[in-house]
């Protein structure tokens, strides 16, 4: 005969199941990507679910300009932008699962 654990044997298995589920939307997600653009679409970066930079794009104008210094300003703009969106992506795909309960190190 087995033995139940009545109400908290079905908190552990509906956690395992939304351990499960988390974990299911986490890797969906991560394999999608944002992007994010600075100066009127000068620089425009992609970032993965996983916070990776997947692809930077460049005007061929900013080049020509020879102003290293925009670029860079441009560069780290569209960077920063990419990554608060992708982040910002996940904590949604996130709060789908767990109907906006904040769980500590997977909601924001």
């Amino acid at each position: 005969m087995s033995k139940s654990f009545g109400p908290l044997g079905n908190i552990v298995k509906q956690a395992q199941e939304l351990q499960e589920r988390l974990a299911r939307i986490q890797e969906e997600a991560a394999a999608k990507t944002v992007e994010a653009t600075a100066g009127g679409g000068m620089v425009t970066v992609v970032v993965s679910g996983r916070l990776q930079v997947m692809d930077i794009r460049i005007d061929p104008e900013v080049l020509k300009s020879g102003d290293t210094q925009m670029l860079q300003d441009l560069l780290v703009a569209a960077v920063n932008k990419g990554i608060r969106s992708a982040q910002e992506f996940m904590a949604e795909e996130m709060k789908k699962v767990t109907g906006g309960l904040q769980i500590p190190g997977l909601t924001g």
